[in-house]
C-alpha cells in the first residue's frame, strides 16, 4: 500500500516530552484544561510572530487589516486588536463582534455583496466604512443615511479587469458578484460624493490563497495603477486604498511558503515611486488566513481503531463538521492531505499507513488518506494543522447533531 504524503507542518511547533506543544503547553494538558475534544487551539506566539514578520517586510506606510471572517473567535479578535491597523468584516454579526471587543468603528470596513438594509443602517449609525458592492447598495446607503441623519462613510469595492494569478479563490476579473465593474466606478463615486457621503476611497480585492510572490507583486502593481487611473477620473483625492491580500499559506504536499521578503521588496519600490494622485492616500493590505491560519491546531481523539480489507482506520471524535477544509470538501477539486500528526507522539517516527476519519456517518468525513504516521491507539490525539483559519466557523457544526468543537487561545 502506497502512502500519500501529508502537508508541511508549519514552523513554530515543537515537542515537549515527546508531545506536540502549542504556545508552550502540551496538547494533552490543553485538552485536559478544555475538558473535552475536539478542540481548536490558537497560539498567541504565532499570531504575534506573523504580524511581526509582516511589519518587518512591508513598507511602514502599508497598514495591515485583519479580515475576521478567517477566525472570528472573540479572544483572537481581542488579541489582534492592538497588533493590526484595521478590521474587515462581512456581516452585521461580525460588526457586533468588533464592538464587543472594544474596537473603534472607525477602524472597521464592511464588504460583502448582499448587505441587508438593517445591516447598512447598523453600520452607518456606528460609523463603519461601507465597501459598496453595487450602485444599488450605494443608493440604499445614501437613503438610509438621509433617513437617520448621518452621512454614510462610503468606499467603492472595484471589480477590476484583472485577477490574482494562481489564486485559490478568484474575486476579481470578468463577471463577478463582488464589487462594481471598474469602468462604472468613477460615475458612481462622483454621485455618492455629490450626495454628501463621506468619501473613503477604493477596495480592490482580486483573490486569495496565492503562494506565488510574483503573482502577488503583479496584482499589487495592477491595483496601484488602477487606483491611480480611477482617482484621476473621479477628480477627487483618494483617502484610502485597500489593496486586498491574497497571501497564501502552505497546506498540501509540495506547497512552498510565500516569499514575503520578495513581496515586501517590490512594495518598497512601488511605494517609493507612487504617482501624485496616491501621494497622500492611506494604503493597506487585507489579510485573514495569512495572519491566523498557521497559528491554529485542531485536536481530536482516536475513539476506535479498525481494519477493513487490509486498510487501517483511525476513527476520531472530530471530522468535517469542524474542519470542512481538511476533509477536502471546501473547494478543492482533488483531495490532498493537510498537515497531520499524532499529537502525543509528535517526535516519533512514522511506522504505519492509516486513514484518519471522523465520527460522521458519511464517506466524505476524512481527515487524512493513507497517511504515514506513528502507530496510534484508542485515546491518542490527532492534530490537524493550518486550522486557525476557516475552521470552526466555516464548517457545518450542526451536521448530524454532534455540536461545535471547543476553542481556546493560549
Amino acid at each position: 500500500m502506497k502512502a500519500k504524503p501529508v502537508g508541511p507542518i508549519p514552523s513554530g511547533y515543537r515537542a515537549i516530552d515527546g508531545e506536540l506543544a502549542i504556545g508552550g503547553h502540551k496538547a494533552s494538558d490543553l485538552v485536559a484544561k478544555a475538558g473535552r475534544t475536539p478542540l481548536f487551539v490558537y497560539s498567541r506566539d504565532l499570531l504575534d510572530a506573523r504580524v511581526a514578520q509582516l511589519r518587518a517586510a512591508l513598507p511602514q506606510r502599508i497598514g495591515i487589516n485583519y479580515a475576521i471572517k478567517a477566525n472570528p473567535h472573540p479572544d483572537v479578535i481581542r488579541h489582534m486588536a492592538p497588533l493590526v491597523d484595521g478590521f474587515d468584516i462581512a456581516s452585521a454579526g461580525e460588526l457586533r463582534m468588533t464592538a464587543e471587543a472594544g474596537i473603534d468603528p472607525v477602524r472597521v470596513s464592511f464588504a460583502g455583496p448582499g448587505k441587508r438594509d438593517e445591516e447598512l443602517e447598523e453600520a452607518i449609525a456606528a460609523g463603519v466604512t461601507l465597501n459598496c458592492e453595487s450602485a444599488g447598495e450605494a443608493e440604499r446607503s445614501l437613503a438610509i443615511g438621509q433617513r437617520i441623519g448621518k452621512s454614510p462613510r462610503i468606499a467603492i469595492r472595484v471589480n477590476p479587469d484583472f485577477e490574482l494569478k494562481g489564486s485559490g479563490m478568484k474575486m476579481g476579473g470578468g463577471a463577478k458578484p463582488f464589487g462594481v465593474d471598474a469602468d462604472k466606478v468613477p460615475g458612481l463615486a462622483k454621485h455618492v460624493i455629490a450626495e454628501g457621503a463621506e468619501w473613503r476611497g477604493l477596495h480592490i480585492f482580486t483573490g486569495s490563497q496565492a503562494l506565488s510572490a510574483e503573482a502577488i507583486v503583479e496584482a499589487q502593481s495592477n491595483v496601484l495603477e488602477l487606483a491611480d487611473k480611477l482617482s484621476g477620473e473621479i477628480g477627487e483625492p483618494l483617502p484610502k486604498l485597500n489593496m486586498g491580500g491574497g497571501f497564501g499559506i502552505p497546506y498540501f504536499p509540495g506547497d512552498e511558503p510565500l516569499d514575503l521578503l520578495a513581496v515586501g521588496e517590490a512594495l518598497h519600490e512601488r511605494v517609493a515611486g507612487l504617482p501624485a494622485a496616491l501621494a497622500d492616500t492611506e494604503l493597506c493590505v487585507e489579510l485573514g488566513r495569512y495572519l491566523v491560519g498557521e497559528a491554529g491546531v485542531y485536536l481530536c481523539r482516536v475513539i476506535d481503531r479498525k481494519d477493513s480489507h487490509g486498510v487501517t482506520y483511525l476513527v476520531t471524535d472530530g471530522g468535517l463538521h469542524h474542519q470542512l477544509a481538511a476533509s477536502g470538501n471546501f473547494g478543492t477539486v482533488v483531495r490532498r492531505n493537510y498537515p497531520v500528526a499524532i499529537a502525543n507522539r509528535f517526535d516519533a517516527e512514522p511506522d504505519e499507513i492509516v486513514n484518519v476519519v471522523g465520527c460522521l456517518c458519511t464517506p466524505l468525513d476524512r481527515l487524512a488518506d493513507l497517511a504515514r504516521l506513528p502507530h496510534a491507539e484508542v485515546s491518542d490525539l490527532v492534530a490537524v494543522f493550518c486550522a486557525g483559519a476557516y475552521g470552526a466557523t466555516a464548517s457545518p457544526s450542526a451536521f448530524l447533531g454532534h455540536g461545535p468543537a471547543a476553542e481556546m487561545l493560549v
